[in-house]
Formats: C-alpha cells, structure tokens, sequence
C-alpha cells in the first residue's frame, strides 16, 4: 500500500509540474500531455526495475479473500462498490466542478496555456488548482468528463491503509487502529465524494500522508521519505486553500527530520522546486499578480473579517451538518424554527459575515455531497466511544519521553490547525471543508488504552456496523447518484412530493443543464459569449473541442466581442443590476444586440427556474 500511495504522491505532483510546465511553452492540450504522459510511464518503469517495486500493490487472492471475509473490511467493500457503481453509470454533476472547475481547464485547454479568464465569476481564476492539474490530461485527451471520478475512487482506496499508519504511528492501539480505518471511511463526506469529482476527499489522502511519510522518515532515516512528505504536504496546499492551516502538523511531525535535507543538497533542492509548482504557491503568486491579493478575496465579493462571529457560527454548523441524520423529514420545521427563533440583530449580522447567505443553519432533508461532513452514524459512534471510555480508571501519569512528548504535539496540533480555521472560514459548508481534517483530529480523541477494551464489547462492534448501515442510506438515495429508479418512479407517479421530484430532476439533469440551450445555437458555432455567474458552464462546452465559450463582462463593448467571433451571447438577466450596472434592456441597446429566443432552465432547486435569453449581436 505504501508504494500505491508513494506513487500517487509522486504522479500528482509530477502532473501538476507539467501543467505549468506545458502553459509556460503554450503546449496545454492533447499532444503535449501525450509526451509528458509518456515519459512519466517511463520513468516509472525505470524506477520500478532499479529499486525492484511494483508500483501498484500484489494481488494475493487468498489474503485478500481471508480479510474481507471479516465484517469491517467487507462492509467497506460493499460501500465502496456502490460509489464506484454510482460514479459510473451517471456523468460528474458536482456543481462546484460544473460550474468553475472543469470550466477554467477548458478555457486553459482552448488557449493551450493557464490564464487568468477574462470574467466577472473570479472562482474561475482564484482557487487552488492542484485537482485540475491532475483532471487536465484526462479531459484533453478523452475529450470528456467522464473518468475524473476515478481520480476520487483511487483517494477512497488509499484511506483506510493512510488512517491504520497514521492513527499507530500517533499512539493509537493496532486494534483500535484497525477497526477505526473501517470506520472513518464511512463519513458521509468521504463516501459522497468517492463517486464524485469534489477536491476534498482528494486533500484528505494528501494530508494523511504529509504527516504518515514525515514520521515515517524520522524511524527510516530515508530521504525518500522524507520528499515524499514534502510533496504531499505542497499538493494538500494546491488541493485546497483552506488547507493550510494543516501545515502545522505536518510541520511539527517533520522537523526531526530535516537533517536528511542535507544529504544531497541538489537533490533536496529539486523536489523543493518540484514542490513548490505543486503547491498552492503559483496560485498564490497569480492571484496577488492579477488582484492584488495572494488570496484573490479581492477580486471576489468576500465578507469582512470577524474571527469571534465566525467562529462562533462554525461551532454551530459543524455540531449541526455533522449530528443530521442522513435523511431528515424535520428540515423544513428545523429551518422555520431557525427563521423564527433567530434574532433579527444576530441574522443580518451572520449574512454580513458568513458567504452572503441569510438562512445559514438551514438544514437539508437528505445528506449531500455539497455540505455533508463525517456523518450522523461515524460522529455519534465517535461521541459514544469517548463517553464510554472517559469515566474509565486512568493509567498512572509518568513521565514522558522526548519522543511521546514530540508525538502528542503532532497528536493534538490539528485542534490548533481547526480553531484557525474556525476563525477565518465564512463558508456554509463548513462540514465538507473539514474533510481533510477530520483523520488527523482523531487520533487525540481515540489513543486512551480503554479503547482497546471497548472495541471488543459487542454493542460496539454492533453498532460500528450500524453505522456501515446507515452510511449506505445517502449513497444510495444520493440525488446526484441515485441507485434506484426514481427518475421512473417520479415519471410514472404524480403522487411524489414536488420537492422531492424538483431536487431529483435538477440533479439528474445537472451534467447537461444547459442542453436546451445548445439546442437552439446556430449550427457549428465555434465561439458563444455567456453573461454567467455561478452557473454550470461545462454543459455549453458539450463535446468537449468543438466550441469555446467567452465570458461577457460589463466593460465588454460589441466591437472587441466581434474581434474575438463572438456574434451570440447567451445571458443570464439576474447579472444586470448586480454585477452589470444597467438594465438588460439598456444593455441590449448598448450592444446593438437582438433578442433571438428565451430558454427557461432551472440549474438549482433552490432557486428554481430562470429565464436566460440568447442575443445575437447586429
């Protein structure tokens, strides 16, 4: 297992490399990542005949028959076949990746380099962009995005072996460990996004194995090691802004062994550039380039800073979105509680400081991808266990060691690493944000030797396979990924509730949403403008190669849009008056435009469907 992940890491990274590598000598697209592709295999190759490693794991039949014959091992299995199932038979419809992540690689593709898109949807050119990097060649050279969610499922596979040598090296009993690396997989926010394209679950295997591979070079002395937890901890950073405050265990699991920088200087000094291109430091550099601001919060419309507000708030959401219940018929009496209980004072003020949003403890009636975090059954068992074990008798206090005292920093530093961010996050979906954290945050709760003891009582070994049963309740009833026929049972009964049948249909046609748009542009039309924020754009790139899309912007005049075959936009009406400071009307006359036809669509089912127009430029 650990050279499946040693190549991983290594792989990620090197694709990282090569995405700025090729934008650098405008080569980002089909053929360019055929070369580097080819000398990555070989490399490979190379590398698995001089240190005589399989770069993937031995199939031991036999072994692998015996483990999953044991309940925890095959309940995993079984969960793990359904994401990839789900993954499978339906096309990626995480709105986030829809909306501005496999956007921006596709306009990097069309360009044959990384730019800063010309938008007023600046999520497009902010974030971190180390899974795109890695969904790149898929995209240029399948022409689709159909497989990115192989690059989860492989993330998923490589959790439970991470979280038994991380959890050990921390202090954790083995058997503890054991049962635990069943177990945390099971988290909604794992689970629902093995089948998915989201980047948290793929940062979670990133930060596991910064801090697994930095002990691990402290008792191998291997500078191997030691580079490998250098790339990890920059590709946790690219995978996710707000993971940087995960650097602090990291940090403090590898400064033992910083002496191994020293036993090849050049060496060392490569893995470092290799690592910085693979981190989040060219993002950051490009954002104070283009913004001003190494965050790009300036060039989105942000809240103000209000640490105590803000992590007030996250105490809350975090104790909500992770204690719901994986389908919660209540929602709606929770969410018009919260609207009538919620003082008016304290609402305004959270809208100022929290993303915008007004009903920011809304809670939804089944567990998504977009906000679920551990879950309702891995948090309670979690919640129980401590409880069982903390009236326990306590070992006798000694002394400890250099090493214990040094282990229990890099145990507990993540708490630290959860208030920062606490502190600064204003985002909603705090819960799915958290998913790289939770792994490392258990150890300080799960190293009592009572544990040892507890996970052998059978009303906790039944109720760790209740929760294996109830994790599969959202994956199964998913929206995104439903593995029953609803979409015929809605059709053939009128009976559903019309929530329900509105939040399926959106979702079921979420990948293609906007197909009838498509359906009536003109023929072959290579270059459509799009007024759009927020939106899931990838649907009008649909087949990928064959049209590029163009942001509108206010300060667009009709005459540089012509410059670039620009002769249709299709238009979003909600942008004017927000971010475009006329009227659409208004703007049409500017343009010298035309309306040719109104296409109503509903990308959200909170928001229901909205009138887009197409406009042809005279």
């Amino acid at each position: 297992m650990s050279n499946a992940v040693l190549v991983w890491i290594w792989s990620c990274a090197y694709l990282n490399c090569a995405g700025w590598a090729l934008s650098a000598i405008h080569q980002l697209n089909a053929g360019g990542y055929a070369v580097v592709l080819t000398i990555w295999l070989t490399a490979l190759i190379l590398w698995r005949k001089r240190e005589h490693r399989q770069i993937l794991p031995c199939v031991h039949w036999q072994k692998i028959r015996n483990r999953f014959q044991k309940p925890f091992p095959l309940a995993f299995l079984i969960l793990a076949t359904i994401t990839f199932l789900g993954g499978a038979i339906y096309a990626p419809n995480n709105y986030d990746a829809l909306a501005y992540r496999i956007p921006r690689v596709l306009h990097w593709l069309a360009a044959d380099q990384w730019h800063w898109v010309h938008t007023t949807f600046q999520r497009i050119n902010t974030r971190a962009c180390g899974i795109e990097w890695v969904s790149a060649p898929l995209i240029a050279l399948l022409r689709t995005d159909r497989a990115l969610f192989l690059i989860n499922v492989v993330s998923f596979l490589l959790l439970p072996g991470l979280i038994f040598t991380v959890f050990t090296r921390l202090g954790m009993r083995r058997r503890v460990a054991w049962h635990w690396m069943w177990i945390v997989p099971s988290g909604y926010c794992f689970l629902l996004q093995a089948g998915s394209i989201g980047n948290d679950l793929f940062g979670a295997v990133f930060a596991l194995a910064a801090v697994d591979f930095a002990l691990r070079a402290k008792g191998s002395n291997l500078v191997r090691d030691f580079y490998s937890s250098v790339l990890a901890a920059a590709l946790l950073t690219s995978s996710k802004t707000s993971n940087l405050a995960l650097l602090l265990p990291w940090a403090i699991a590898i400064l033992p062994s910083i002496r191994l920088a020293l036993k090849s200087v050049l060496t060392t000094s490569l893995v470092c550039v290799i690592a910085l291109f693979a981190s989040l430091a060219p993002t950051m550099f490009l954002n104070n380039r283009f913004s001003g601001d190494w965050t790009g919060m300036k060039a989105e419309e942000k809240a103000e800073s209000a640490p105590v507000v803000k992590a007030g708030a996250n105490i809350v959401l975090i104790a909500t979105q992770n204690c719901v219940p994986p389908v919660f018929p209540l929602a709606n009496k929770w969410n018009s509680a919260i609207e009538k209980n919620l003082p008016l004072p304290l609402r305004n003020r959270l809208a100022e400081v929290m993303e915008g949003q007004i009903n920011v403890f809304h809670l939804d009636e089944i567990q998504i991808e977009e906000r679920a975090g551990l879950g309702f059954g891995v948090s309670v068992l979690l919640l129980a266990s401590v409880a069982a074990t903390f009236f326990k008798p306590k070992s006798q206090t000694k002394t400890r060691t250099q090493r214990e005292a040094w282990i229990a920093c890099v145990r507990w530093s993540p708490m630290v690493s959860l208030v920062a961010l606490m502190t600064q996050s204003n985002l909603v979906a705090l819960a799915r944000l958290l998913t790289p954290y939770y792994s490392l945050l258990l150890p300080a709760l799960l190293t009592s030797p009572s544990h040892e003891r507890l996970v052998r009582k059978r009303w906790w070994r039944a109720a760790a396979l209740a929760v294996f049963c109830v994790a599969a309740v959202p994956l199964i009833l998913a929206p995104a990924r439903p593995l029953f026929p609803i979409m015929t049972i809605l059709t053939k009964t009128r009976s559903a509730p019309e929530r329900v049948r509105e939040v399926y249909t959106v979702y079921h046609g979420r990948s293609d949403a906007f197909a009838p748009a498509r359906e009536i542009l003109p023929p072959n039309l290579q270059v459509l403008g799009l007024i759009t924020s927020d939106d899931p754009e990838t649907s009008l790139w649909r087949p990928f190669g064959s049209r590029r899309v163009i942001h509108v912007c206010p300060e667009d005049t009709s005459t540089e849009l012509k410059s670039h075959g620009v002769e249709y936009v299709l238009v979003k009406t909600d942008e004017f008056g927000t971010r475009f400071p006329t009227t659409f009307d208004d703007w049409l006359v500017e343009m010298n435009a035309q309306t040719i036809r109104k296409i109503p669509l509903g990308l959200r089912a909170a928001i229901g469907s909205r009138d887009w127009y197409l406009v042809r430029l005279n």
